[in-house]
């Protein structure tokens, strides 16, 4: 057998440039390279393997760990999780840094390579610097943080141990049902280890998603239900992108009349304007949508973890006589709230339900009925988003001049607070793969760092970012980046003085206005943030705008720049849009000095009744 003698990080750095993949018939590097931050667990070894490698892994440098991650995670998702990167810190509060994003990517389902430097596995200086020290068991480190938000986990004490760990690794990343980050911490002295490697470990490999149909009893029990539907529903989850299987859910919808509508993941999965679709669903849905979800007796739920804000706390599907079709690659999924499960592909499993159903198609009443409830929701779009004259407008009319601006190669990012509720319901989405929001884990931070990712992977396309202050404040470095590697966003900063997203749930449970908005917060004196001038510190264009006009001349301005821009708008905290939504569980206290919150606690225990925990 040859061999080639390499040190483990020599031989891991090799091993992923041979992994490839296949796009639209052609095939690729499957890592589009690691995001890196070198400290003393990791420079030394995979830093200078990673040097040595050049172009054939390329090696990004990032201002913060977590936000390294959280752009892998934007690349992921962008290519349907097709391609992947990896990511790399010293041992200690870098790799603990990149944990809130492993967090991330588990939620969402999405591959992303983490690898983190570790404690010596000789154990020879102990404790060495940055090392968590636990007194009743020496094997624990700090990048056991990891293992509950990772689908695979190893540390790697010895070199030959990759020979098994790195394959059980990529088959995770790149299977549709177990997909999400992989683990690997890399002892730091193991990796300067060398080691004989067979040639063999080096070859190139091509990892091609499988397309599993359902089985046989189960796409019968399917069919048989859609047969017999009265009032069916569609839920298009984040399944139907990572499947691939967009063209087929609009074909399926159009043949058996059935209307669709859209999770914060699934969104795009149809055009916005096509009849059938009737918009977001759950607590940040539709009119349209969560008429349609209360009415149906049949849901078929579409690759979607069916996570509470889509099931309105499972309060939202409440036809005394539903029944749920779980259609999900991965059983976990499938079977919940009990679904009948329907494990498969989205693509092969829809085009084999639609084979089996005899052309059947739903009542006519029913999908006239659907499709005319749109109207009355696009008016109250047009009214909402419409520009104004407000000094402070809504979050609404700031996303209708962004909407207004766009065009149908424009990608939307967004994360956390209000706007993923509003972008939900009012962002009209044209083509697949235009929304990008990451709603799973809702990570404050995500939006310019996820954005990079997202530009990575589609360097061809403009992407928007919209973004609260809060988020802003938790993580603006990569602006920095993004200049740095002249990979061009446009970053919308509406500014509302604090957290206006909770402070609003926070008065919506009674409760007195207390430490969200920057005003309710303990302080001697107001901050006086520049956005603006905190973005030029950071190398983009930076400008403050009053107003919507302001805000859509200065978007114009940032069509013809070639570096990142970004502009500040100062908007209401207290407007959001009223129409549309659904209730949502959060506990409200059962006692309270508050009448506000005894008030609060009545409603809450009146809607709590509607819940079907049982089915």
């Amino acid at each position: 057998m040859a061999t080639i003698r390499l040190t483990m990080a020599q031989a891991l750095v090799r091993a992923l440039a041979a992994q490839r993949t296949e796009i639209d018939g052609v095939e690729v590097a499957l890592f589009g390279g690691v995001w890196a931050i070198f400290g003393h667990g990791n420079v030394a070894g995979l830093g200078e393997a990673l040097a040595e490698a050049g172009d054939a892994l390329p090696t990004f440098r990032g201002m913060n760990e977590q936000a390294m991650g959280l752009a892998a995670v934007g690349y992921a998702k962008t290519m349907k999780r097709r391609r992947m990167m990896a990511v790399t810190s010293s041992i200690g509060p870098g790799a603990t840094n990149m944990v809130t994003a492993a967090a991330v990517a588990h939620v969402n389902r999405l591959p992303v390579l983490f690898l983190p430097g570790d404690v010596f596995a000789g154990r020879r200086p102990d404790p060495v610097l940055q090392q968590v020290e636990v007194f009743a068991d020496a094997t624990v480190s700090a990048n056991d943080c990891f293992r509950p938000v990772s689908r695979y986990f190893d540390r790697i004490t010895r070199p030959e141990q990759m020979l098994a760990a790195l394959p059980r690794a990529l088959a995770v990343l790149t299977d549709p049902a177990e997909c999400g980050p992989v683990t690997l911490a890399l002892c730091q002295d193991t990796q300067t280890e060398a080691f004989d490697w067979p040639e063999a470990f080096f070859a190139p490999r091509v990892w091609l998603p499988r397309r599993p149909p359902p089985d046989a009893r189960e796409l019968r029990a399917a069919v048989n239900v859609l047969k017999a539907a009265q009032a069916p529903l569609i839920v298009a989850g984040g399944g139907v992108h990572y499947a691939d299987a967009t063209a087929v859910l609009r074909r399926f919808a159009e043949d058996h009349g059935i209307p669709v509508a859209e999770t914060q993941a699934g969104k795009s999965a149809m055009p916005h304007d096509h009849p059938l679709n009737l918009g977001a669903i759950g607590v940040t849905g539709t009119t349209a949508a969560n008429a349609a979800a209360e009415a149906a007796d049949v849901v078929l739920a579409v690759g979607t973890r069916l996570a509470d804000f889509t099931t309105g706390s499972r309060a939202l599907f409440n036809n005394p006589d539903r029944i749920l079709i779980g259609l999900n690659v991965q059983p976990f999924d499938a079977r919940k709230h009990f679904a009948l499960p329907l494990v498969g592909d989205a693509g092969v499993t829809l085009t084999l339900v639609s084979s089996h159903l005899d052309n059947r198609r739903a009542p006519s009443a029913w999908t006239a009925a659907a499709v005319a409830s749109r109207g009355p929701w696009r008016e109250v779009v047009a009214e909402v988003t419409a520009p104004g004259n407000a000094q402070r407008p809504s979050d609404a009319q700031a996303i209708g001049a962004v909407q207004r601006s766009a065009t149908a190669a424009t990608i939307v990012v967004g994360a956390a607070g209000g706007l993923p509720g509003e972008l939900h319901k009012l962002w009209d989405a044209t083509a697949p793969g235009g929304y990008h929001l990451e709603y799973g884990y809702s990570c404050m931070g995500y939006e310019i760092a996820g954005a990079l990712g997202v530009k990575m992977a589609a360097p061809e396309r403009d992407v928007v970012v919209m973004l609260g202050d809060g988020s802003w404040l938790m993580m603006n470095s990569e602006i920095a980046t993004s200049v740095m590697l002249g990979l061009k966003l446009t970053v919308v900063l509406l500014d509302n003085g604090g957290f206006g997203c909770i402070e609003r749930l926070q008065r919506g449970a009674g409760g007195a206005s207390f430490n969200n908005l920057l005003a309710t917060a303990r302080h001697q004196e107001l901050p006086r943030f520049d956005f603006a001038a905190q973005a030029v510190g950071l190398g983009a264009i930076g400008v403050h705008v009053a107003g919507i006009a302001e805000l859509e001349q200065a978007l114009a301005v940032a069509k013809t720049v070639e570096r990142t821009m970004v502009i500040v708008l100062d908007t209401d905290p207290a407007i959001s849009t009223a129409a549309g939504g659904h209730w949502w569980d959060v506990g409200i206290p059962e006692v309270s000095g508050r009448a506000a919150v005894r008030a609060a606690r009545e409603d809450y225990e009146t809607a709590r009744r509607a819940q079907r925990l049982g089915e």
